[in-house]
């Protein structure tokens, strides 16, 4: 028996025990390894329904349970760290033909990892609010905005930012199918997501790849700076300011 069959058959209800499992005495072992199998299955369940709540919500709990045994059929854990678990629900979500129908799906799983994802970062202290005012206009240009670690940005044709908000905080529903672009900014303890003026999002992702303000700039085309910036600076997202190349 090799390690693959026995995973394939601890995530898989419908397998046989895997042979040569057997128990203190040497006998078969089909009743201890089904208790086994299906608390694992429960485990990873539930890491799936506290990862995604509102995929779940938009989805309802029954039909979220019945997909995420599909999900982690087909995505066993890949780390003992179950913080970790979940990171291929948006690409599993664009192919799970029954939600097919609900296009906007996968990117609610990315803004739902994001926002994982950046709870867990390093903590970064901020640049002082007036740190920018200082530049000349060439330093600013030429300077590079190091963002905090928990600091993400996404792009998405769905208005996900407005549908995560309605499920999340109880907002208002959007009334039409707009792109949102959103930046997640952790200034104390849980990240928040927030929408990004539009154009905006290349600028972000462009510092948080290390470019400088100029190139950043050149990236994103026409959007709004300085609300840009200040969505920055409010959020304490950036960490410091330098000039050069990047390290």
């Amino acid at each position: 028996m090799s390690q693959s069959e026995f995973r394939a058959a601890l995530l898989d209800p419908d397998r046989p025990t895997p042979e040569g499992v057997t128990g203190p005495a040497g006998r078969p072992a089909g009743r201890r390894f089904d208790v086994y199998r299906n608390n694992v299955t429960v485990s990873l369940t539930e890491a799936l329904r506290q990862a995604f709540p509102v995929i779940r919500k938009l989805v309802g709990e029954e039909f979220f349970t019945a997909m995420a045994r599909e999900h982690l059929r087909a995505h066993p854990p890949a780390s003992p760290l179950m913080m970790f678990y979940g990171a291929a629900m948006p690409a599993f979500l664009e192919t799970f033909p029954p939600v097919a129908h609900l296009g906007y799906l996968p990117d609610i799983a990315r803004l739902e990892l994001a926002l994982r994802q950046s709870y867990h970062a390093a903590d970064a202290a901020p640049v002082a609010a007036e740190a920018l005012q200082v530049l000349s206009p060439d330093d600013f240009v030429a300077a590079r905005l190091r963002l905090a670690p928990a600091v993400r940005a996404l792009r998405s044709r769905w208005p996900i930012h407005a549908i995560w908000a309605a499920n999340a905080r109880d907002g208002a529903a959007p009334k039409q199918a707009t792109p949102e672009d959103v930046v997640i900014l952790r200034p104390n303890f849980d990240p928040e997501p927030l929408l990004l003026p539009a154009g905006a999002a290349p600028f972000v992702e462009a510092l948080i790849a290390g470019r400088s303000v100029g190139e950043a700039l050149d990236a994103a085309g026409e959007f709004d700076l300085t609300s840009t910036l200040g969505l920055l600076i409010g959020g304490s997202a950036i960490v410091s300011i330098g000039t050069g190349e990047p390290a």
